[in-house]
């Protein structure tokens, strides 16, 4: 049997979550093969267990495919009914134990601690006692709700335990990074409190090895686009180009979509214009509802990742009101970096979390549920802002956000001279 000569393998929520790591673990992937990986596998969760979970979805028939040289596997759960949780992650285990098995080199990253990172250590662990002798390298990466939700949720229901499982498991991969220094910061933040409780010691450790490694993004899908591509696709939405507000994330309420749906109605630019809401989510049917009769919002519940960039390219400003809640905080803003590629109308958004890390100082900011200041903001970027002011914005930002290129955001994760493969 001929074995691959480097192997990449990322645990992670794939597609077809709606989620900028999803992309973040295909930006990797595709970035992975041209930097000497030959064999690259994204381990995730079987496309009924995603439908379960009431995860917000992409169209199934619209995914766009991965290069030759990648493999999503989605393992079957283990066990039967009788083990009522935890069957999908001994699935994603046990597959990683048998490609570990095989004497090929191998990087695991994984995202999300909680599963993912559980899954990795559980995984070298057991391939390691098994005699199997690994050689692998392990990097976990904290995308950001693994301390929004996960280990803060742990922190305000005083289960130390839970959270201190979380910190333990991230700490023993071989590097750990955060998705934003606004992250970085939470990380350290969260483990001062456990050790404050708990007598640990892991906000010394967090603060020494923990670094940042921004999301990557396919630059080459949004620079460039074809006027013709961009005016079609409007046309199919019945749209015209700087004639509509686009908001396009999930739609929850820590993105601001009250904020901004509200805020749509004070405005002076709102005979003119449309709202467009690109996207799915928790709150989708409650907003649907809001805006029942009003005939300028129109839902978009069904764009895909080739729509997206021309969408963005065609709008006259693109608002992101994003805030703090207890179960999310932005901590980095993904689509905001990809609009500013894509160019079209400037970026309106709040400085909550680490969005001011995603638009440095090519945005306009607004208070997090400020709401007259959000509508007299996008009014300003719509109706008062000359074609050479927005043209300025426009250059500043798809230059800040060449940073992001998926290229360069691998190149600094994994340098190509890496440390010695299973030093842990």
């Amino acid at each position: 049997m001929t074995h691959p000569r480097r192997r990449l393998v990322i645990v992670v929520r794939a597609d077809p979550v709606i989620c900028g790591h999803s992309g973040e673990a295909r930006n990797l992937a595709e970035a992975a093969l041209t930097r000497g990986f030959d064999d690259v596998r994204l381990l995730t969760w079987p496309i009924p267990a995603l439908q379960a979970a009431g995860l917000p979805l992409k169209p199934l028939d619209r995914l766009l495919p991965y290069s030759p040289g990648i493999t999503v596997e989605r393992p079957e759960p283990v066990g039967d009914y009788r083990v009522p949780d935890g069957r999908h992650q001994a699935g994603l285990t046990g597959r990683l134990v048998e490609l570990l098995a095989e004497p090929v080199p191998t990087v695991c990253l994984s995202m999300y601690l909680a599963p993912h990172t559980t899954v990795v250590v559980d995984a070298v662990g057991a391939a390691r006692a098994a005699g199997f002798a690994p050689d692998v390298h392990t990097v976990a990466k904290a995308v950001g709700s693994d301390v929004t939700n996960v280990i803060r949720s742990c922190l305000r229901e005083g289960r130390f335990g839970a959270a201190t499982v979380l910190f333990t498991t991230f700490l023993a991969n071989d590097e750990v990074v955060a998705v934003s220094e606004y992250t970085r910061q939470e990380i350290i933040a969260s483990a001062e409190d456990v050790d404050a409780h708990c007598g640990t010691t892991f906000a010394e450790q967090c603060r020494r090895r923990v670094t940042v490694s921004y999301p990557p993004i396919d630059s080459a899908a949004f620079l460039d686009l074809d006027p013709a591509d961009v005016d079609a696709a409007l046309a199919r939405r019945g749209l015209e180009r700087d004639g509509y507000i686009l908001f396009l994330s999930r739609v929850t309420r820590a993105k601001g979509i009250y904020d901004l749906l509200i805020a749509f109605g004070q405005m002076r630019c709102r005979p003119g214009m449309k709202l467009v809401v690109a996207g799915t989510g928790p709150a989708l049917e409650h907003v649907r509802a809001m805006a029942e009769e009003d005939d300028r919002v129109v839902f978009l519940d069904d764009v895909d990742d080739a729509e997206k960039p021309l969408l963005m390219r065609g709008c006259a400003a693109y608002v992101l009101p994003t805030r703090p809640e207890p179960d999310f905080v932005e901590t980095f803003g993904i689509a905001l970096a990809e609009k500013m590629l894509a160019g079209g109308g400037p970026i309106v958004t709040t400085m909550t979390g680490g969005t001011l890390e995603a638009v440095g100082d090519t945005a306009v900011i607004v208070e997090p549920g400020d709401i007259s200041g959000l509508a007299a903001a996008v009014d300003r970027v719509v109706l008062d802002m000359s074609a050479a002011e927005r043209q300025e914005m426009e250059l500043r930002a798809r230059a800040y956000a060449l940073a992001f290129d998926r290229a360069a955001v691998f190149d600094d994760l994994f340098p190509q001279e890496t440390p010695a493969l299973g030093a842990a």
